[in-house]
Protein backbone atom coordinates (compact mmCIF):
# COMPACT_ATOMS: atom_id res chain seq x y z
CA UNK A 1 0.00 0.00 0.00
CA UNK A 2 1.47 3.09 -0.90
CA UNK A 3 2.69 6.15 1.65
CA UNK A 4 0.13 8.89 2.29
CA UNK A 5 1.87 12.15 1.22
CA UNK A 6 -0.19 14.63 3.27
CA UNK A 7 0.51 18.58 3.56
CA UNK A 8 2.91 19.29 6.48
CA UNK A 9 0.81 21.62 8.29
CA UNK A 10 -3.22 21.62 7.70
CA UNK A 11 -2.49 17.14 7.57
CA UNK A 12 -4.85 16.95 4.07
CA UNK A 13 -3.97 14.38 1.46
CA UNK A 14 -1.92 16.37 -1.24
CA UNK A 15 -2.56 13.56 -4.10
CA UNK A 16 -3.06 14.89 -7.44
CA UNK A 17 -3.07 18.65 -5.56
CA UNK A 18 -0.72 21.39 -6.11
CA UNK A 19 1.80 21.68 -3.81
CA UNK A 20 4.83 23.66 -2.84
CA UNK A 21 8.09 22.09 -1.12
CA UNK A 22 9.18 24.85 1.87
CA UNK A 23 12.60 23.00 3.66
CA UNK A 24 11.75 20.09 2.17
CA UNK A 25 8.46 19.92 3.71
CA UNK A 26 5.18 20.28 1.69
CA UNK A 27 2.43 22.39 1.51
CA UNK A 28 -1.04 22.54 0.07
CA UNK A 29 -1.16 25.85 -2.03
CA UNK A 30 -3.25 27.29 0.30
CA UNK A 31 -1.55 26.80 3.89
CA UNK A 32 1.55 28.08 2.17
CA UNK A 33 0.11 31.34 0.82
CA UNK A 34 -1.30 31.74 4.13
CA UNK A 35 2.14 31.00 6.19
CA UNK A 36 4.69 32.40 4.01
CA UNK A 37 3.11 34.39 1.20
CA UNK A 38 4.41 38.07 1.36
CA UNK A 39 1.90 41.27 1.33
CA UNK A 40 1.98 43.37 -1.80
CA UNK A 41 2.45 47.20 -0.61
CA UNK A 42 0.29 48.56 -3.29
CA UNK A 43 -3.11 46.33 -2.80
CA UNK A 44 -2.44 44.49 0.55
CA UNK A 45 -3.64 41.24 -1.08
CA UNK A 46 -1.41 38.18 -0.22
CA UNK A 47 1.16 37.56 -3.59
CA UNK A 48 0.36 34.30 -4.06
CA UNK A 49 2.40 31.02 -5.61
CA UNK A 50 1.13 32.30 -9.24
CA UNK A 51 2.07 35.77 -8.92
CA UNK A 52 5.58 37.46 -9.42
CA UNK A 53 6.80 38.49 -6.55
CA UNK A 54 9.09 41.64 -7.05
CA UNK A 55 10.48 43.15 -4.40
CA UNK A 56 12.97 45.95 -3.10
CA UNK A 57 14.34 46.90 0.07
CA UNK A 58 12.48 44.36 2.14
CA UNK A 59 8.71 45.78 0.51
CA UNK A 60 6.80 43.32 -2.07
CA UNK A 61 4.78 44.01 -4.89
CA UNK A 62 2.48 42.32 -7.77
CA UNK A 63 3.86 42.61 -10.64
CA UNK A 64 0.61 44.51 -12.18
CA UNK A 65 1.16 46.72 -8.82
CA UNK A 66 4.49 47.69 -9.45
CA UNK A 67 3.94 50.66 -10.85
CA UNK A 68 5.05 54.71 -10.71
CA UNK A 69 3.28 56.31 -8.00
CA UNK A 70 2.70 59.59 -10.43
CA UNK A 71 1.95 58.52 -14.19
CA UNK A 72 0.72 54.82 -13.02
CA UNK A 73 3.39 53.24 -16.13
CA UNK A 74 5.14 49.78 -15.13
CA UNK A 75 8.39 49.68 -13.39
CA UNK A 76 8.75 46.31 -14.19
CA UNK A 77 12.50 45.55 -15.82
CA UNK A 78 12.83 49.31 -15.74
CA UNK A 79 14.55 52.11 -13.72
CA UNK A 80 12.75 54.00 -10.57
CA UNK A 81 13.77 56.17 -7.77
CA UNK A 82 11.81 56.83 -4.08
CA UNK A 83 10.74 59.13 -2.63
CA UNK A 84 9.09 59.00 1.19
CA UNK A 85 8.65 55.74 0.42
CA UNK A 86 6.99 56.26 -3.05
CA UNK A 87 7.64 54.36 -6.25
CA UNK A 88 8.51 56.65 -8.81
CA UNK A 89 9.85 56.57 -12.32
CA UNK A 90 12.78 58.34 -13.51
CA UNK A 91 10.86 61.07 -15.64
CA UNK A 92 8.52 61.64 -12.78
CA UNK A 93 11.40 62.10 -10.13
CA UNK A 94 13.20 64.21 -12.17
CA UNK A 95 10.03 66.33 -12.77
CA UNK A 96 9.12 66.27 -9.55
CA UNK A 97 12.47 66.67 -7.18
CA UNK A 98 15.69 67.17 -9.28
CA UNK A 99 17.23 70.47 -9.67
CA UNK A 100 16.41 72.59 -12.68
CA UNK A 101 19.20 73.85 -14.56
CA UNK A 102 19.93 77.91 -13.65
CA UNK A 103 20.73 78.95 -17.31
CA UNK A 104 17.98 76.85 -19.71
CA UNK A 105 15.31 75.95 -16.56
CA UNK A 106 15.61 72.30 -17.27
CA UNK A 107 15.19 69.46 -15.30
CA UNK A 108 19.10 68.08 -14.58
CA UNK A 109 18.27 64.54 -15.35
CA UNK A 110 19.74 62.16 -12.51
CA UNK A 111 23.18 60.35 -13.07
CA UNK A 112 24.06 63.84 -15.17
CA UNK A 113 26.97 66.05 -14.56
CA UNK A 114 25.64 69.03 -13.03
CA UNK A 115 27.77 72.28 -11.89
CA UNK A 116 26.41 73.89 -8.23
CA UNK A 117 27.72 77.25 -6.95
CA UNK A 118 25.96 79.61 -3.89
CA UNK A 119 22.29 77.05 -4.14
CA UNK A 120 22.00 77.23 -7.66
CA UNK A 121 22.68 74.32 -10.11
CA UNK A 122 23.91 74.06 -14.16
CA UNK A 123 24.37 71.69 -16.79
CA UNK A 124 27.68 70.99 -17.71
CA UNK A 125 27.65 72.61 -21.06
CA UNK A 126 25.34 75.43 -19.71
CA UNK A 127 27.56 76.38 -16.99
CA UNK A 128 29.63 78.89 -19.36
CA UNK A 129 31.91 82.03 -19.36
CA UNK A 130 29.21 85.06 -19.68
CA UNK A 131 31.77 87.09 -22.28
CA UNK A 132 33.37 83.94 -24.29
CA UNK A 133 30.37 81.44 -24.00
CA UNK A 134 32.98 78.78 -23.44
CA UNK A 135 32.04 75.61 -20.59
CA UNK A 136 33.81 76.60 -17.77
CA UNK A 137 34.02 73.09 -16.58
CA UNK A 138 36.02 72.58 -13.11
CA UNK A 139 38.41 75.76 -13.89
CA UNK A 140 38.86 78.73 -11.90
CA UNK A 141 35.80 81.51 -12.14
CA UNK A 142 34.61 84.68 -10.65
CA UNK A 143 31.16 85.23 -10.31
CA UNK A 144 29.77 89.40 -11.08
CA UNK A 145 26.27 90.24 -10.96
CA UNK A 146 24.22 86.54 -11.48
CA UNK A 147 26.92 85.83 -14.27
CA UNK A 148 30.14 83.74 -13.96
CA UNK A 149 33.35 84.70 -15.89
CA UNK A 150 37.12 82.70 -16.47
CA UNK A 151 39.02 84.30 -14.79
CA UNK A 152 40.86 85.04 -17.97
CA UNK A 153 37.86 87.08 -19.34
CA UNK A 154 36.97 88.77 -15.68
CA UNK A 155 40.33 90.45 -16.09
CA UNK A 156 40.20 91.88 -18.87
CA UNK A 157 36.53 92.76 -18.63
CA UNK A 158 36.65 94.16 -15.05
CA UNK A 159 39.83 93.76 -13.10
CA UNK A 160 41.93 97.16 -11.90
CA UNK A 161 45.79 97.24 -13.42
CA UNK A 162 47.88 98.19 -11.42
CA UNK A 163 50.00 101.68 -12.13
CA UNK A 164 53.34 100.03 -11.81
CA UNK A 165 53.36 96.65 -13.88
CA UNK A 166 49.93 97.27 -15.86
CA UNK A 167 48.85 93.94 -15.23
CA UNK A 168 45.34 93.21 -13.43
CA UNK A 169 44.49 93.19 -9.73
CA UNK A 170 42.62 90.27 -8.63
CA UNK A 171 42.74 90.27 -5.32
CA UNK A 172 43.67 92.66 -2.79
CA UNK A 173 45.62 95.71 -3.98
CA UNK A 174 46.26 99.20 -2.52
CA UNK A 175 45.10 102.76 -3.57
CA UNK A 176 47.36 105.38 -3.47
CA UNK A 177 46.30 109.14 -5.16
CA UNK A 178 42.85 107.20 -6.28
CA UNK A 179 45.54 104.70 -8.64
CA UNK A 180 45.51 101.27 -8.02
CA UNK A 181 48.80 99.12 -7.07
CA UNK A 182 49.41 95.76 -6.68
CA UNK A 183 50.82 95.24 -2.94
CA UNK A 184 53.93 93.73 -4.37
CA UNK A 185 54.35 96.67 -6.78
CA UNK A 186 53.74 99.52 -4.35
CA UNK A 187 57.47 100.06 -2.86
CA UNK A 188 59.13 102.65 -0.95
CA UNK A 189 60.97 105.07 -3.60
CA UNK A 190 64.07 104.79 -1.54
CA UNK A 191 65.07 101.18 -0.42
CA UNK A 192 62.40 99.45 -2.68
CA UNK A 193 60.84 97.54 0.58
CA UNK A 194 56.86 97.07 0.28
CA UNK A 195 55.25 99.56 1.84
CA UNK A 196 51.84 97.93 2.43
CA UNK A 197 50.81 97.49 5.72
CA UNK A 198 53.21 100.28 7.28
CA UNK A 199 53.34 103.60 8.01
CA UNK A 200 54.74 105.71 4.64
CA UNK A 201 54.93 109.45 3.62
CA UNK A 202 55.55 110.80 0.23
CA UNK A 203 57.43 113.79 -1.61
CA UNK A 204 57.05 115.24 -4.83
CA UNK A 205 54.05 112.04 -5.40
CA UNK A 206 56.68 109.27 -4.40
CA UNK A 207 56.03 107.07 -1.84
CA UNK A 208 58.22 107.00 1.49
CA UNK A 209 59.08 104.46 3.98
CA UNK A 210 59.22 106.55 7.47
CA UNK A 211 63.18 105.34 7.56
CA UNK A 212 63.84 106.45 4.31
CA UNK A 213 61.72 109.70 4.17
CA UNK A 214 63.45 111.05 7.19
CA UNK A 215 67.21 110.18 5.89
CA UNK A 216 66.89 111.99 3.10
CA UNK A 217 64.36 115.01 3.78
CA UNK A 218 64.21 115.17 7.42
CA UNK A 219 65.85 117.79 9.24
CA UNK A 220 68.82 117.42 11.84
CA UNK A 221 68.54 117.42 15.50
CA UNK A 222 70.77 120.19 16.82
CA UNK A 223 71.98 118.31 19.93
CA UNK A 224 71.63 114.55 18.82
CA UNK A 225 71.90 114.80 15.00
CA UNK A 226 69.52 112.24 14.16
CA UNK A 227 66.72 112.88 12.07
CA UNK A 228 63.44 114.81 13.25
CA UNK A 229 60.56 113.24 11.51
CA UNK A 230 57.42 115.67 12.45
CA UNK A 231 55.36 112.72 11.39
CA UNK A 232 52.52 111.27 13.69
CA UNK A 233 52.33 114.38 15.68
CA UNK A 234 55.34 114.33 17.03
CA UNK A 235 56.45 117.42 18.62
CA UNK A 236 60.06 119.58 17.73
CA UNK A 237 61.59 122.94 18.56
CA UNK A 238 62.81 125.38 15.82
CA UNK A 239 64.80 128.57 15.90
CA UNK A 240 67.09 130.35 14.17
CA UNK A 241 67.14 127.68 11.24
CA UNK A 242 68.17 125.21 13.98
CA UNK A 243 66.08 122.26 15.06
CA UNK A 244 65.57 120.28 18.20
CA UNK A 245 63.66 117.00 19.27
CA UNK A 246 61.45 118.01 22.53
CA UNK A 247 63.43 115.55 24.14
CA UNK A 248 67.04 117.01 23.59
CA UNK A 249 65.78 121.00 24.00
CA UNK A 250 67.93 120.91 27.21
CA UNK A 251 70.56 123.51 28.72
CA UNK A 252 73.72 122.51 27.68
CA UNK A 253 75.42 122.94 31.46
CA UNK A 254 72.29 121.68 33.81
CA UNK A 255 70.42 119.51 31.56
CA UNK A 256 67.07 121.06 32.92
CA UNK A 257 64.23 121.00 29.93
CA UNK A 258 63.83 124.40 28.08
CA UNK A 259 60.86 123.43 26.97
CA UNK A 260 57.92 126.42 26.94
CA UNK A 261 60.93 128.22 29.10
CA UNK A 262 62.53 131.23 28.87
CA UNK A 263 66.89 130.79 27.00
CA UNK A 264 69.72 131.82 26.05
CA UNK A 265 72.36 131.29 23.45
CA UNK A 266 76.30 131.09 23.71
CA UNK A 267 77.36 129.99 20.08
CA UNK A 268 76.00 126.93 19.24
CA UNK A 269 74.65 126.20 22.97
CA UNK A 270 71.43 126.94 24.93
CA UNK A 271 71.42 127.87 28.42
CA UNK A 272 68.75 128.18 30.87
CA UNK A 273 68.70 131.52 32.72
CA UNK A 274 70.47 130.62 35.63
CA UNK A 275 73.56 129.11 34.00
CA UNK A 276 73.75 131.77 31.57
CA UNK A 277 73.70 134.62 34.00
CA UNK A 278 77.80 134.73 33.71
CA UNK A 279 77.88 135.40 29.79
Amino acid sequence: MAERYDCHYCKESLFGKKYVLRDENPYCVKCYESLYSNTCEECKKPIGCNSRDLSYKDRHWHDDCFHCFKCHRSLVDKPFSTKDEQLLCTECYSNEYSSKCFECKKTIMPGSRKMEHKGNSWHETCFTCQRCQQPIGTKSFIPKDNNNFCVPCYEKQFALQCVHCKKPITTGGVTYHDQPWHKDCFLCTGCKQQLSGQRFTSRDDFPYCLNCFCNLYAKKCTACTTPISGLGGSKYISFEERQWHNDCFNCKKCLVSLVGRGFLTERDDILCPDCGKDI
